[in-house]
């Protein structure tokens, strides 16, 4: 059983590298399902490990001259703040149920099936044909600042997936290439979860340093296969790649959280 966590815990390199995202999805439950981590533990464990394993890739993209640094710096401090306006603010304030009558359910139940529907909005986005994004101009910066801080608060409400959310923002919003868009959305997602990470970490919890740095390793020599792949796929195929394992991965949650009821 060990084995096979650490085999997810490559997946979770390959994923950051060939998509730009996914790290946060498949990190959580391989923490908590195989390593038998607390829930609680297992984001924090979470942020290092994508964290440190995006900030490598973002380096590798970086000096592959694949980043945007205007996109980067107008979604990386909003999106932050989006986060932790949420996390904070809302959903401490938020209720642990809700019933409505003739529908009760949990804030656990309405947090992942917002996530599912979120994922499956941004696949159908990567999927769609997009229309003459080539002969279109950026956002201006302060309209992408505030999307950028709709993405943070959406991806604080649901606790992961910034790179599902952040790639398309990228792609569609800022109309960016898409190898581009993966290596800018892989420094988004390393300032986010490392500066998340930190605050956690400084406020005294016990923390497995040597447990973690075996994961990370794994999950940085998936990044370099991933992103490798990544490299040696045309534009044209990465990017309905992208949206169709998204649509896969937030159907399934989406089905889970209707068969809990």
């Amino acid at each position: 059983m060990e084995m096979l966590g650490y085999f997810g815990a490559t997946l979770i390199g390959i994923s950051l590298g060939f998509l730009g995202g996914g790290g946060s999805i498949l990190a959580v439950p391989l923490l908590v399902y195989i390593f038998k981590i607390p829930a609680s533990n297992a984001t924090l464990y979470s942020l290092f490990i994508v964290g440190l394993t995006s900030l490598i890739g973002f380096s590798r993209a970086a000096l592959r001259e694949q980043v945007s640094l205007r996109a980067l710096f107008s979604f990386a401090v909003p999106s932050l703040l989006g986060v932790l306006l949420v996390r904070r603010i809302l959903l401490p304030l938020m209720p642990v149920s809700f019933d409505l009558g003739v529908l009760s359910f949990s804030k656990d139940t309405l947090i992942m099936t917002a996530f599912a529907v979120v994922m499956l909005l941004a696949s159908l986005a990567m999927i769609r044909p997009q229309k003459s994004s080539a002969a279109e101009a950026p956002d201006p910066w302060s309209r992408a600042m505030a999307k950028a801080l709709g993405v943070g608060a959406v991806t604080g409400f649901v606790g992961a997936g910034g790179g599902f959310l952040i790639v398309p923002a990228l792609v569609v919003m800022s109309r960016i290439p898409m190898k581009v868009a993966v290596g800018t959305s892989l420094g988004v997602i390393a300032f986010n979860s490392l500066i998340g990470f930190a605050g956690d970490a400084m406020g005294g919890i016990s923390i497995d340093y040597f447990f973690l740095v075996k994961l990370s390793v794994l999950a940085v020599a998936g990044l370099f296969l991933g992103s490798y792949w990544g490299q040696n796929t045309s534009e044209k195929s990465l990017k309905p790649l992208f949206g169709y394992f998204t649509l896969v991965v937030g159907a399934l949650i989406f089905m889970a959280q209707f068969s809990k009821n």
